[in-house]
């Protein structure tokens, strides 16, 4: 039987691909480094080979020991302000990583890769829903890495018949259980609850965005859609021939930071009021996907609404967090055992 390999399947992201993989009955194999990830991200009776995607040799003797069918590649250095300020980081992981990967998958005959984009491929938008058609002009160094290794696949599916699904995802948040969640305090929704387990205001930058109530507008979806966005793309390069698509993965409709920042206080019991500062540079008024494509062509839809996603991070940052469990013990127990009991549901 054969094996998906994940490379980066120890991360934030990665670990929630494994897990939805693993519980479909497939058989997968972990590659990654550990600089970012960790091992308890791994489930128990997953292979996991601790090693870079840089590596050729660690590459080559993951292909000779597992017959791999088909890879993920989720690999990244995903800072966007790291990417400014490091640019040949970015690109040496990023881009040469992949390259590596792709090398390896040649060398062993495997034609089957999910590859993990962003959109911060398309930079600065003005449509109200971003559509794969949107044009592309990121605006960051991360996001230029991710726009290039979308070209590499491509080129990979034209020269070496690799077939790909490329996948943009959106903002991403939520944690299937809670010692799965990220720990890192990269996006808004940990950044608000940190400020709050401080007992300081959240910051919105800028209120006057041409938006309903002056704050940007973004695409939020919960961590365990992202992970089963994944698992359809592989499904559907083993059922399809001559595959090489790209989709958004977001759920299709806006929330404003200021709305998200309401439902993240409700959720944790810190009514804290935000204090607004001046707009960061580069900040689109509106990102929201247009998500149809990859529900109709590979069956996939978001299933899980914001306060779920708001909820299960809840759960995770009171996990690692003493004093916000501490300061609101009732509250963090609460939504642990809502946020496990709640089924899928749409919307907000």
């Amino acid at each position: 039987m054969s094996y998906w390999l994940i490379a980066g399947g120890a991360g934030f992201i990665g670990g929630h691909v494994v897990r939805a993989m693993q519980e479909a009955g497939e058989r997968v194999v972990v590659v990654d480094d550990l600089s970012t990830g960790s091992r308890d991200a791994v489930p128990d009776g997953v292979p996991l080979v601790e090693g870079s995607v840089l590596d050729a040799g660690v590459l080559a003797d993951v292909f000779r020991r597992f017959p791999v069918e088909g890879v993920v590649n989720l690999v990244a250095r995903t800072q966007v302000g790291e990417s400014v300020e490091l640019p040949l980081l970015h690109y040496h992981q990023n881009v040469e990583g992949f390259r590596m990967l792709l090398a390896a998958m040649k060398d062993a005959g495997v034609r089957k890769l999910v590859y993990s984009s962003s959109a911060s491929v398309y930079g600065m938008v003005d449509d109200d829903l971003v559509t794969e058609a949107t044009g592309c002009a990121p605006i960051s160094p991360y996001g230029q890495t991710k726009l290039v290794g979308e070209w590499l696949a491509a080129a990979a599916h034209r020269a070496d018949g690799v077939d790909f699904v490329n996948l943009r995802y959106f903002n991403v948040a939520g944690a299937a259980e809670p010692r799965l969640a990220d720990e890192r305090v990269l996006n808004l929704v940990p950044m608000v609850f940190e400020k709050l387990t401080a007992g300081q205001a959240p910051v919105i930058f800028g209120d006057d965005y041409p938006t309903p109530d002056g704050t940007c507008v973004r695409d939020y979806i919960h961590v365990a859609d992202i992970a089963s966005a994944h698992l359809a793309a592989t499904r559907h390069l083993r059922e399809r021939q001559g595959v090489a698509r790209t989709y958004n993965v977001g759920r299709g409709e806006g929330l404003s930071v200021r709305e998200l920042i309401d439902v993240i206080t409700e959720v944790t019991g810190h009514a804290i009021e935000p204090v607004v500062t001046d707009r960061r540079p580069g900040d689109p008024a509106r990102v929201v996907a247009d998500a149809s494509p990859i529900e109709r062509e590979l069956g996939w839809q978001a299933r899980h609404g914001v306060r779920e996603m708001v909820a299960s991070a809840w759960a995770g940052w009171c996990l690692r967090h003493p004093e916000a469990r501490r300061d609101n013990e009732a509250r963090c127990d609460s939504e642990a055992r809502r946020d496990k009991g709640t089924r899928p549901a749409a919307g907000a």
